[in-house]
């Protein structure tokens, strides 16, 4: 991943998009963002733990259509695979075993597009550094 830019976990035109159509209201839902997501990834994990597939659902799904408001592609994905995964299992009454590798690999990846959502949010992170008296590069 390219640590500065974030470009494998952020679609960064849909994120501006967002940012755009979301105006004056964008950092707040960011922060909903944020809470919803901490309470969908606790919620899955205790599912995964609790081998109760049906549980998966409903905060995968949420957490699939959030992070795709914000240009977190990866994240959307793998909370559809859990989502659909899960679905599976209650289809089939069976037990989210397969599910597990999945589960595993979603509160670091929620975390790091966090961070990287929450800094290009800030205002007074400093963008590009043009240099004292340069003008910025167009």
């Amino acid at each position: 991943m390219d640590v500065t830019t974030g470009n494998e976990l952020i679609d960064w035109s849909a994120y501006a998009q967002a940012r755009t159509e979301l105006g004056a209201n964008f950092v707040r839902i960011l922060g909903y963002f944020r809470e919803d997501g901490v309470k969908s990834v606790s919620r899955i994990e205790d599912a995964m733990r609790g081998h109760n597939a049906a549980a998966m659902v409903i905060p995968a799904h949420t957490l699939k259509g959030e992070s795709r408001q914000f240009g977190a592609e990866p994240l959307s994905e793998l909370a559809e695979t859990i989502e659909m995964m899960a679905r599976a299992c209650v289809e089939r009454h069976d037990t989210p075993d397969a599910v597990l590798e999945h589960v595993v690999r979603l509160r670091p990846l929620f975390e790091s597009t966090l961070t990287l959502l929450e800094r290009e949010a800030n205002p007074l992170v400093a963008r590009r550094p043009a240099g004292f008296g340069r003008r910025p590069a167009a």
